[in-house]
């Protein structure tokens, strides 16, 4: 979730270099920031709530800090609760991400014995280690047994001022340590030192790593016994590109769209076939995401349905390990996710494989911790996101998707030929003329407290994530809704003025989408129509050239830019919207 960096070396730059691999992890959401460095014998700390992309403070000569980006679990958000924390002594230093479950038991037997200072579960875990070390154990010890006594998924990494080393052991959140010259590093995401390092080591659960400035050493934080470095080469590309003529990296991203697509469609056919043919051969096939790729993976059971007979089954990772027991060694659960680091799809994936299933993933992140656990993991190919919210990623999931039904069906050209159909209506919606058409809309509804969205059959999905961009970043509240479902309850909700988006492309759902969208505008809401073309039903109209079965590629790129026009008109960042992060890895 929050970004971490760490360095180690013979170098006297440490603090820039800390402050620099913070920056480039900032994309992941946070809330306040902190830096502490080795300066002589005592640590120099620096942290502020709020932003640090545009920070620029200047640290002593050092060769040894580290820091973290925070998003608050524990305690509000203030400098005090900000990362690094710190034992009695100020010489043992911890950044974490995670939660520590039993953090309160543990903290009733510190009140009296240590001087705790802020609210987090964090600070506990400096004492915990300043306990061990005082009862005589090494630094290496010390971190081993305190990780041992900590309670739920959780990344640690620990400085010790005194021996010159930085420890980093982990459960869930992601770590990885980066291998240089003299120098080595420790941060939450490859893409903070792949400018330092082309070696890496990824941590495994339960893996603990003491890194100086001459070597990396690896143990098993249960048993304590060392083990061998599996040293992976850092040699795929991780473009970092500008906003170029943007003002934000959100609407950047949502432009790149079309480009995805036809990325996809030149270059992912032999994925598709391989995945086509995993799906076939399997007795139960799970689609498996959280969030906006949860609605990704609930399109593609409509997908496979409509374009191929094929029944897939869907989940929630949040509530896939509550209702796995069917689970066995011929069923194939494909994990979707953007990031590849979401902590409820890889605890549940993690359960399905010690049951035998094979897993495959739809990812966007190469080395990320799904793609490891991965027995087939296919790369999206959307690029890098650098907005909170998810757009590209999620139409590259879609096509992916829709691509692979046809493919199984035998119909791989018809598949091209309608992603190529989604990619010209992409074009048309993301034009001057629409995008006129939809920042006035924005202007007209960005004082409503609440917005519906309604579909049938592959828009339902759509419905869902329609709402979703629009709450994350405006903050109204918007909701989606199955259009049949009106009646059993949702209606009660409708009043004079409520603005609700219709989702009616041409498919079998077109006149009852029109007829439940009549049921809402005979109690006075707000009709916005999306569809290819208007109708009287409407009050605004918004033109989706028709994609048959993609057209829930078009019409969530009308939703993503609504939802950019209105945060920007309520004076948000649309990049960052607020108590959110990039990489869930908190449960």
């Amino acid at each position: 979730m929050c970004g971490i960096f760490g360095y180690v070396g013979k170098g006297e730059d440490a603090g820039r270099l800390v402050l620099e691999g913070l920056k480039k992890l900032e994309y992941r959401g946070y809330d306040s920031w902190g830096i502490a460095c080795l300066k002589g014998r005592r640590l120099e700390v620096k942290k502020e709530v709020g932003k640090i992309g545009k920070v620029a403070v200047r640290f002593s000569k050092s060769s040894l800090g580290f820091g973290q980006t925070r998003w608050a679990t524990h305690g509000g958000v203030t400098r005090t609760n900000a990362h690094p924390h710190f034992d009695c002594s100020g010489r043992v230093a911890v950044v974490h991400n995670g939660i520590v479950e039993n953090y309160q038991e543990l903290k009733k037997k510190f009140k009296k014995s240590h001087k705790i200072v802020s609210q987090t579960d964090t600070e506990i875990i400096a004492h915990l280690i300043e306990e061990e070390i005082e009862s005589g154990k090494s630094f290496t010890e010390a971190v081993r047994r305190a990780f041992l006594r900590l309670k739920g998924l959780n990344a640690v990494v620990a400085l010790n001022a005194q021996s010159h080393e930085l420890a980093a052991v982990k459960s869930g959140s992601p770590l990885v340590v980066g291998l240089g010259q003299s120098e080595n590093f420790v941060a939450s995401d490859s893409l903070g030192i792949k400018d330092r390092a082309d070696k890496v080591v990824f941590l495994s659960d339960g893996e603990l790593a003491i890194l100086d400035e001459n070597r990396v050493q690896l143990f098993d934080a249960q048993s304590g016994r060392k083990k061998d470095l599996k040293v992976t080469p850092l040699n795929w590309e991780i473009k970092e590109e500008g906003l170029g003529r943007y003002r934000h990296y959100l609407i950047k991203e949502i432009y790149e769209q079309p480009r995805v697509v036809t990325r996809i469609i030149k270059e992912k056919g032999g994925e598709a076939a391989y995945l086509a043919d995993l799906i076939k051969k399997s007795y139960g096939t799970y689609l498996v995401g959280c969030g906006t790729a949860s609605y990704a993976a609930l399109a593609g059971v409509y997908f496979f349905s409509t374009a191929a007979g094929h029944h897939l089954n869907f989940s929630l990772g949040s509530e896939f390990s509550y209702a796995e027991d069917f689970i066995n060694d011929r069923s194939l659960v494909i994990g979707i996710s953007q990031s590849g680091e979401t902590a409820d799809i890889i605890e549940s994936l993690n359960k399905a494989k010690k049951k035998g299933a094979k897993i495959a993933s739809l990812v966007n992140v190469p080395g990320s911790t799904l793609y490891r656990l991965s027995d087939f993991p296919i790369l999206i190919g959307a690029g890098q996101e650098r907005a909170v919210l998810s757009t590209k990623a999620f139409t590259a999931q879609l096509s992916i998707l829709l691509y692979t039904a046809y493919v199984l069906a035998g119909r791989g050209a018809d598949g091209q030929k309608l992603l190529n159909k989604a990619r010209r209506s992409l074009q048309y919606v993301l034009n001057k003329e629409s995008q006129r058409k939809i920042k006035k809309l924005a202007r007209v509804i960005k004082d409503r407290e609440h917005l519906y969205v309604i579909g049938r059959g592959v828009s339902y999905p759509a419905a869902l994530e329609a709402a979703l961009k629009i709450k994350e970043d405006s903050y109204i509240h918007a909701e989606g809704f199955a259009a049949g479902e009106l009646k059993h309850g949702v209606i009660a909700l409708i009043e004079k003025g409520t603005p609700c988006l219709v989702l009616a492309p041409h498919d079998e759902t077109f006149g009852a989408a029109l007829a439940s969208a009549m049921e809402i505008k005979a109690r006075g809401g707000y009709i916005i129509g999306l569809s290819p073309q208007d109708n009287e039903i409407f009050d605004y109209f918004i033109k989706v050239p028709d994609a048959n079965l993609a057209s829930i590629i078009p019409n969530t790129a009308v939703a993503q830019t609504l939802a950019y026009y209105l945060t920007l008109l309520k004076g948000y960042d649309p990049d960052k919207p607020r108590n959110l992060a990039k990489s869930v890895t908190v449960k």
